[in-house]
């Protein structure tokens, strides 16, 4: 291939990207869920004709894109090519097939050009109910968490299957939002297919195989390269979690070859009866971005890049095998990351980040009048975010979503959605490990019901009992809790209540801090102290 035409195939490389982050965008300006308008819990790709991934929207979470690639391949197994037809849509929220948990929805479209199949888009989001106990813990199996869609087709040639969204009317409690969101995921894979269709007119292409092959093995070769710059060998880890009764312990051993990083998690906690579970697929997907944060940050996720990671596991909670409760996957699966970085912490000394918040501390709330009384009832679901852990080289960033990556939700938009007040919502003094870098802060937040009404909330929450822990000598970011105002103790997982005229009380977790803190400056001390950061009393 000449320079021109390397040249060439870069830019459209690019151009493929831009195509699939206005697909992202569509999805973001038209969903009518605030976990995807308002926070990007979402993720949207472009996919050659044998299913793989060829680049993905940079708007997005590791758990949705990651997992995105492996099932586009599934879609492709349980639906025959000579079924597939121009305008075409297909849907599931299947666990262990899709992104680990039924709130999330994925959407796959053929995508034809001159009548010959070329490629796939697809696109995930989180939807606000999907009916059943609701978002929690609480479930005992996979058919209490709510309704479960196998693959199959949402349109056929372009005609939605209006059966399918009577059921889904009938089986959940924001029918309008639901069904909404789902006509915005249908919508944004067909402005991607339009913009690629256009792209190939004008650098006059027929079909994907040139460019694919060339983002492939450039980035197979970029990838190679960096894992020949490895340590070689095994290094193991473990990692202690809060659990819903008992405590979870997270246990990795990864192995670096010559040609390949291989992540096992033998010896972590068994099954729990509880629905914290996580199906194989998103413990991949959350593996395999920590590897790639450390490994090649700056080459393009896409399959060559995934390709040169493996991951297994035994059964346990971190494999859960169906009907298993999952539909907290995200709190132990956001941990994979720190246990897995804790493990190359120890092949690549002083280079990687304390441990953080991890888990993001998402809160469903089911708001009502209360009895006797007028008003109106809402499903509320909130995103909040902990501290990460420091760097070698820099303080943790405070309340943010390491490694989800979502946006925290305006207070504005979620009082919108529901009768409930954000009384308060600011960072956490004193949170942050000391370290000679700081542990990025927690949250301190308030939510009360409007007056008249009162709330069920689902806890989600995690690093109560067991707080980020500190790298290379930093301490330990301080732990979470959760209470109401008058003092009453309440559980980190599991649908509680809240009544009129309370509030409830949140306190996020921050990060572990990083090295030595005798060896922090005076001048970031002092920083610390006039910002409020740190004020000298106990957490």
């Amino acid at each position: 291939m000449s320079q021109i035409d390397e040249i060439r195939m870069q830019v459209m490389w690019n151009r493929l990207i831009s195509v699939v982050e206005e697909q992202a965008l569509t999805l973001i300006r038209t969903a009518f869920s605030t976990s995807v308008r308002e926070a990007g819990d979402l993720s949207a790709g472009v996919f050659d004709a044998r299913g793989r991934m060829l680049a993905q929207a940079v708007t997005g979470t590791p758990g949705h894109v990651n997992t995105m690639a492996e099932a586009v391949l599934n879609f492709i197994a349980e639906i025959p090519r000579d079924q597939m037809y121009p305008g075409d849509t297909y849907v599931t929220n299947d666990p262990w097939l899709g992104t680990g948990h039924l709130h999330d929805i994925t959407m796959v479209s053929p995508s034809f050009r001159d009548g010959a199949l070329i490629g796939f888009f697809a696109c995930t989001a989180h939807v606000v109910d999907v009916g059943g106990r609701g978002f929690g813990a609480d479930g005992k199996s996979v058919y209490e968490e709510g309704i479960q869609i196998p693959i199959m087709k949402f349109a056929e040639r372009g005609e939605v299957n209006t059966d399918l969204l009577r059921i889904l009317r009938s089986n959940v409690r924001e029918p309008n939002q639901v069904i909404g969101d789902f006509y915005s995921l249908a919508a944004c894979n067909d402005v991607g297919h339009q913009r690629l269709v256009q792209m190939l007119d004008e650098v006059g292409l027929a079909d994907l195989k040139t460019l694919g092959e060339f983002i492939f093995s450039r980035t197979h070769t970029a990838m190679m390269e960096r894992i020949a710059a490895l340590p070689k060998g095994s290094w193991v880890n473990e990692m202690l979690t809060d659990g819903y009764d008992d405590p979870i312990n997270l246990a990795v051993e990864v192995t670096i070859g010559d040609d390949n990083v291989h992540v096992d998690f033998s010896g972590s906690s068994g099954i729990s009866r509880w629905g914290i579970n996580v199906p194989l697929i998103y413990t991949k997907a959350y593996a395999c971005y920590a590897i790639k944060c450390v490994v090649a940050p700056d080459i393009p996720n896409n399959s060559a890049s995934l390709a040169a990671f493996s991951i297994s596991s035994p059964v346990n909670i971190l494999n859960a095998q169906r009907p298993a409760p999952v539909s907290l996957r995200h709190v132990i699966g956001h941990m994979v990351p720190d246990v897995v970085l804790g493990a190359l912490a120890k092949a690549l000394p002083g280079k990687i980040q304390a441990e953080g918040a991890g888990a993001l501390w998402n809160i469903h709330i089911s708001a009502r009048p209360e009895a006797g009384a007028e008003g109106r009832r809402a499903e509320v679901l909130l995103f909040n975010s902990g501290g990460m852990g420091a760097r070698p080289t820099l303080d943790g960033l405070s309340a943010t979503a390491f490694p989800s990556g979502v946006m925290t939700m305006p207070i504005e938009a979620t009082e919108h959605t529901g009768p409930i007040v954000i009384w308060r919502k600011e960072l956490r003094p004193d949170s942050g490990g000391a370290g000679q870098y700081r542990g990025g802060l927690g949250q301190v937040i308030e939510i009360a019901p409007e007056e008249g009404h009162e709330f069920d909330f689902s806890a989600m929450f995690d690093r109560i009992s067991a707080p980020p822990r500190g790298r290379d000598g930093g301490e330990p970011g301080a732990p979470g809790g959760v209470a109401l105002d008058d003092g009453t103790r309440l559980r980190p997982k599991g649908w509680q209540h809240v009544p009129a005229g309370r509030r409830l009380m949140l306190e996020l977790p921050g990060g572990g801090g990083f090295g030595d803190p005798g060896r922090r400056s005076p001048e970031a001390m002092a920083e610390d102290v006039r910002k409020g950061y740190v004020t000298g009393k106990q957490p």
